[in-house]
């Protein structure tokens, strides 16, 4: 099939969910992918912040290819040993957890914290205490109980009535999180660093308001770490330099290396109220896949390669926060960490990510007028500058 041909019957057999550019990716080698037309693009998106290692890494290839002669679908009937150990080196890998249920997706997980949530507080307090809090520009997944923590509208309006006893309030606002964590709330649910909804940044102060008030209320308070955790930020944890751990961590993207895997982390009083029959998965857990994601995972983990991430998610902060001092009028702000960054601009973000597309790059967006930048965290500081000189002049063409 050409590259034409694999557009129309993408239009005519997909369901139309996505707007995807005009070219078809074929192949990808270390932070670069390669369309059918052998053009190469330096990607910055990583398969939405899931590629961490890139494409084409030997240990993770060989991982699959060990792997796959085995088990691929188990079950959760029977024992398993990839995912205890997987299990295993999470919990270790934390100051604060001690169990681990894992499933197919970010969403998966957030929906499973959104009932553990609910079922701590029937078990510990009885009827009543069932509402959520979460956060303005909050994203949390696609699926019913996930949109309804999601604070964009154009997300869950079209699918209303979704899941009740919601409660929304400004993200970074300590005061308006003091008011609304009341005695009725079962869960508090938020990104230490927003991905969806613009790549702001949690301060301390909310993030240390968030677990007094849960505490004072015995409430539970969940980190989103789907996009932002495992390396991403230039920490393990994006929670990690706040000083403040959670009572439940959803986790997904970067995990499997590619390969579906969810993972919500438990502090034990919360697993407690969770009895056999009460959740369950057919694909969580699978010993291929929790096999290829503790390769993945041991790698990520590892201080050289964290130390690496700061180090590059720095200097692209830094030639970001040059490019806005450059275009002043068309910047308007950088923000993120490590290599999670935001652009904010005077725009049209979507204009600028196709614009981009004709420069070899390859961007995503994070609300109308903020570009986002995830690449892979193997990204080099020569594959900065190249990345900024590609935005630049993406910049310049959609202005």
């Amino acid at each position: 099939m050409t590259a034409a041909d694999v557009i129309s019957a993408e239009q005519r057999y997909l369901l139309q969910t996505y707007a995807r550019p005009g070219f078809v990716i074929e192949r990808g080698e270390g932070c670069y992918l390669y369309d059918s037309e052998g053009r190469r693009y330096l990607d910055c998106v990583a398969g939405i912040a899931v590629n961490a290692l890139g494409y084409g890494d030997p240990d993770v290839a060989r991982a699959i290819r060990e792997h796959a002669d085995g088990l691929i679908h188990l079950s959760n009937l029977y024992h398993s040993r990839p995912a205890v150990e997987l299990a295993q080196t999470l919990v270790d890998h934390t100051s604060w957890a001690d169990r681990v249920f894992f499933c197919n997706s970010g969403a998966e997980a957030v929906e499973g914290a959104l009932k553990f949530s609910r079922r701590y507080a029937r078990d510990t307090h009885g009827e009543g205490k069932t509402t959520i809090v979460a956060f303005s520009g909050s994203f949390h997944g696609r699926t019913m109980g996930a949109v309804a923590v999601t604070a964009r509208e154009k997300y869950r309006q079209p699918f209303e009535p979704v899941m009740p006893g919601v409660r929304f309030i400004p993200f970074n606002d300590s005061a308006a999180a003091a008011a609304a964590i009341t005695d009725d709330v079962c869960g508090v649910i938020v990104e230490p660093v927003q991905g969806e909804g613009g790549l702001c940044v949690a301060t301390p102060e909310f993030l240390r308001a968030l677990r007094e008030q849960c505490d004072a209320v015995d409430a539970l308070l969940i980190f989103d770490e789907i996009q932002c955790g495992i390396g991403r930020t230039g920490t393990l944890w994006a929670h990690e330099p706040y000083g403040v751990a959670p009572d439940l961590m959803t986790i997904a993207k970067p995990l499997g290396g590619g390969l579906p895997i969810g993972a919500i982390l438990m502090r034990q009083k919360v697993a407690q109220t969770i009895h056999i029959g009460d959740h369950g998965t057919t694909f969580g857990g699978g010993p291929f896949v929790t096999a290829v994601a503790q390769t993945v995972f041991r790698k990520i983990a590892d201080p050289a390669f964290l130390n690496h991430v700061r180090e590059v998610g720095d200097y692209l902060g830094e030639a970001l926060t040059d490019l806005q001092a450059a275009r002043p009028n068309v910047v308007l702000e950088v923000r993120g960490r490590g290599l999670m960054r935001g652009v904010v601009i005077n725009g049209s973000a979507s204009t600028v990510r196709e614009a981009a597309h004709n420069e070899g790059l390859l961007i995503a967006t994070a609300g109308d007028d903020v570009l986002r930048l995830v690449p892979p965290l193997i990204l080099t500081r020569a594959q900065v500058d190249e990345a900024v000189e590609k935005l630049t002049r993406a910049l310049d063409a959609a202005s």
